[in-house]
């Protein structure tokens, strides 16, 4: 099964850390936020990504090309280049596609785009700024068990993200970035959907995912909600980064499932 992960955005909040690298890469503890949300997809066995890269992707691929070597004591071979590792690390395995989605191109284009790359009938899909304790596999179980095009991840930060108004666990609408309502369910990420939901996505740079998309899968019923009442924290601002990194340096870090 592919993992979508959103990786294009601007991060115009957080230009402190990326004036010159994509949000995904701001550091946690070391590590791009990337690599934590894409271990936490692994540590379920999930190891097949595809990460829609636009503003500065490159910097993305440079850190996962060369990572190998970042990763491992080597012994470098001059004129040959031969280069042999010495220890190996947990992220053996990784299967990653690298696919350029555009730089200025909306969320439901970037999705639309990777299509290609999607088999099977099931895909999972989330945003490259956002780490989780959700369990992956009772996600995955819940939504193969209600027979519906799309599931969304639902948690209770503050509210300021797609909010969604719920009949039990069906989502009856789909309201990005409203006016705050307190106890308002937030839109997550931590998507899974079917390989149809492709059919309510277009190419074109505007094509927004929160919005004509999830907004008409929830009016045909075709949307529900799985409640996460854990740890969900994204990096939006700069106060989060440091909210992040104090967590990871106090080893409170509650997204560290691995």
């Amino acid at each position: 099964m592919k993992i979508i992960i959103l990786c294009g955005g601007l991060g115009t909040r957080l230009k402190e850390e990326t004036e010159y690298k994509p949000k995904p890469m701001v550091e946690v503890g070391g590590r791009p936020i990337l690599w934590h949300i894409m271990k936490t997809y692994s540590h379920y066995g999930y190891n097949k990504f595809v990460l829609c890269l636009g503003y500065r992707g490159d910097v993305i691929k440079n850190y996962f090309y060369n990572y190998e070597i970042r990763s491992n004591d080597f012994t470098l071979t001059l004129g040959t280049g031969e280069i042999k590792s010495h220890n190996n690390h947990d992220e053996s395995g990784w299967e990653i596609t690298f696919a350029e989605t555009g730089a200025l191109n909306m969320t439901g284009s970037r999705v639309k785009q990777i299509e290609k790359y999607v088999d099977g009938d099931v895909f999972m899909l989330t945003y490259g700024d956002g780490v989780c304790n959700v369990d992956i596999a009772k996600l995955l179980a819940f939504h193969k068990s209600h027979g519906k095009t799309g599931t969304v991840t639902e948690v209770l930060p503050p509210s300021r993200f797609g909010e969604l108004m719920i009949d039990g666990t069906a989502v009856k609408s789909f309201t990005e970035k409203p006016q705050i309502h307190e106890g308002g369910h937030i839109n997550g990420g931590y998507f899974v959907f079917n390989k149809e939901f492709f059919s309510y996505l277009n190419a074109d740079p505007n094509c927004i995912l929160e919005r004509s998309p999830l907004e008409t899968l929830a009016e045909k019923n075709q949307l529900m909600m799985y409640a996460h009442d854990g740890f969900w924290q994204c990096m939006d601002t700069y106060r989060d980064f440091e909210y992040l990194n104090s967590l990871w340096r106090d080893n409170k870090a509650a997204w560290k499932v691995w």
